[in-house]
């Protein structure tokens, strides 16, 4: 579905991406990861043909500098900086990017707006929704046209835990159904989520190409846990956690667990069968 051979991006002295070279099949989720500034986002711009660029991308077979229109007729994207106008509703966002995007006038929006849960904030203004909210519909504006291939750039950045995790699930649900897509993510826990395979970018140069679950082998990492507790139990947690020879240490509202790959859900079992509440975690 998406062929990029040999891209190559400079700005100035700086190359932001360097002789990148991936594939990725129908309906496949492939993260581009890695710290900022590692090319990702610049990768992404490429895909899209919103910058000039050295090399070639095809989209289902279209090449994106020679086809354009026919090449972003494929795609559905999602920003991580959002843009909207305020003072407009959802409705009226939605019939602006409809028109926009050449979808036929009267098509109907009620399923894709009651999937993504947006049908009882249809005539809210935009000022008014929250941040999971307006990614909502920033997803739903790129899936007007029913596009295969879905491009996202952090999609979840700016989100709260809970809409990250609702965030997420709809993104599943759509490559349940098909959707091929590529996103950007310096998250190791929303790529190893949607992920079928992991393309870790250092300073523009593709490091790793690799299933989620081989990418702490692969790289020979250590995960921190963050494990966030009710004041009463960290002391407790500590004493427990230690004498499995993990490194341990009080982080704020928890402990910060230093694990290798494999042993995440082991801490979390550990601290189960010492009945200890496990408020959240994170992971890093």
């Amino acid at each position: 579905m998406i062929e990029v051979q040999h891209l190559t991006k400079h700005f100035g002295r700086l190359t932001a991406v360097d002789d990148l070279s991936f594939t990725v099949q129908p309906g496949e989720a492939v993260a581009l990861w890695g710290a900022n500034g590692a090319g990702k986002t610049t990768a992404v711009r490429c895909l899209l043909n919103l910058i000039p660029f050295e090399g070639s991308i095809t989209l289902n077979g279209i090449d994106v500098k020679k086809q354009g229109k026919a090449a972003r007729r494929l795609t559905g994207f999602v920003p991580q900086e959002l843009t909207f106008h305020d003072d407009m509703s959802v409705a009226e966002t939605l019939t602006f990017y409809a028109r926009l995007k050449k979808v036929p006038t009267g098509t109907d929006f009620s399923d894709l707006l009651a999937r993504l849960s947006l049908m009882p904030h249809i005539d809210k203004p935009i000022r008014d929704l929250s941040g999971g909210l307006k990614q909502r519909l920033a997803l739903a504006l790129a899936l007007l046209a029913d596009p295969p291939i879905l491009i996202l750039d952090e999609p979840s950045a700016n989100l709260d835990i809970r809409a990250r995790e609702d965030f997420l699930f709809l993104l599943h649900n759509l490559k349940q159904a098909g959707k091929t897509m590529v996103f950007s993510s310096h998250r190791l826990e929303e790529v190893t989520a949607l992920a079928d395979r992991v393309l870790l970018l250092e300073a523009g140069k593709l490091v790793v190409d690799t299933p989620p679950n081989e990418l702490e082998q692969r790289l020979g990492w250590h995960t921190t846990l963050h494990v966030y507790l009710p004041e009463q139990s960290i002391n407790p947690a500590l004493k427990s956690l230690t004498t499995y020879g993990w490194s341990v240490n009080k982080n704020g509202r928890g402990v910060r667990v230093q694990v290798k790959p494999g042993e995440k859900s082991k801490v979390l079992r550990v601290l189960y069968d010492a009945g200890i509440e496990v408020e959240d975690f994170t992971m890093e």
